[in-house]
């Protein structure tokens, strides 16, 4: 089996990229010319995988990709995934995120309509929830620029799906973590800050609404669920969660928890990151994709909260030597 994931070199592409070689798949990671674009969490499979320069924001760099390596199974995990840059860049984020998954189907279209694709949609298109817990027919109101381009991007999957028979699917992934994760997502953020404080090269980790709630779990379990989707007879749209919910201020908590420091001695609440209109909460109903995928998680919030920190207590540790 070949499989092309665009985004490779991010959090969920790296570990896809992972559990496909493990499955014995030929991975083609599709990336973008770029002068900042780093290949940290690829690094040790660099040699088992094959890279190749295409862009979203260019329509026949992805069609003669698609038609050179042909691949069974395409994942578009490349976006703008990060939502505070979205207000700054609203228009690049919706080329991204909603005109370029178009770019991407319309090239599968015109080669080869029995590929199997999967799209990376988001918890962030439900926004202002209309229910709690969110299923696959809850409405979305979403609450940013990022959040109303993704809702794009599922759409227009559903609408290939429908209109071109092609196994077209969206994952619905709530927020998933791990060490992988780039230190500009509050998350690691606050692992990293932990770290730091820990280790004596800090003394403050700043933040924005503490009382924000989200669904958190392992990006390791969340992409088995991309490719469980990938291997049904039918496709379709699956959140994509946990079903717990916790607030940032239970993350700090059970963070500096874990090293043993009470986090009230040092996070200070900084206004500059707080979003202009802020999803309250998050909490995702996976039942669905329980029954008709068989998934299951393997790590528990309190397991990944405490494995982030270690991870981060030990990159520093390193780094100090």
């Amino acid at each position: 089996m070949r499989a092309l994931i665009t985004g490779i070199t991010g959090q969920d592409g790296s570990y896809l990229a992972d559990m496909l070689l493990e499955k014995g798949y030929e991975i083609i990671g599709m990336v973008r010319r770029s002068s900042t674009e780093s290949f940290e969490r690829i690094n040790h499979i660099k040699d088992a995988i094959t890279l190749i320069q295409a862009d979203l924001l260019d329509q026949l760099s992805i069609v003669n990709l698609i038609e050179e390596f042909r691949p069974a199974e395409v994942y578009n995990l490349a976006a703008q995934s990060f939502v505070p840059t979205s207000w700054n860049q609203p228009v690049l984020t919706g080329e991204f995120d909603a005109i370029g998954v178009t770019r991407m189907l319309e090239a599968i279209k015109l080669v080869d309509k029995k590929i199997r694709f999967y799209q990376a949609s988001s918890s962030e298109m439900f926004g202002k929830v209309q229910e709690v817990p969110q299923s696959e027919t809850t409405p979305f109101h979403p609450r940013s620029p990022y959040g109303v381009a993704k809702v794009y991007g599922h759409w227009i999957t559903v609408n290939y799906r429908e209109s071109y028979n092609i196994h077209a699917n969206s994952g619905i992934l709530f927020n998933h973590e791990s060490p992988r994760r780039g230190l500009e997502f509050v998350t690691r953020k606050i692992t990293h800050g932990v770290a730091r404080i820990k280790l004596g090269l800090a003394d403050q980790l700043a933040l924005g609404n503490l009382d924000a709630k989200r669904d958190w779990g392992f990006a390791g379990d969340y992409v088995r669920a991309m490719w469980l989707m990938l291997q049904q007879d039918k496709p379709g749209d699956y959140v994509i969660a946990t079903g717990e919910t916790h607030s940032v201020e239970d993350f700090v908590k059970l963070a500096f928890g874990h090293v043993d420091l009470d986090y009230r001695q040092y996070v200070v609440t900084d206004p500059r990151f707080v979003r202009p209109a802020e999803v309250d909460l998050l909490q995702g109903d996976a039942s669905r994709a329980r029954k008709n995928l068989k998934w299951e998680l393997t790590v528990d919030f309190e397991q990944l909260v405490k494995m982030m920190v270690d991870a981060d207590l030990e990159r520093l540790a390193t780094a100090v030597k």
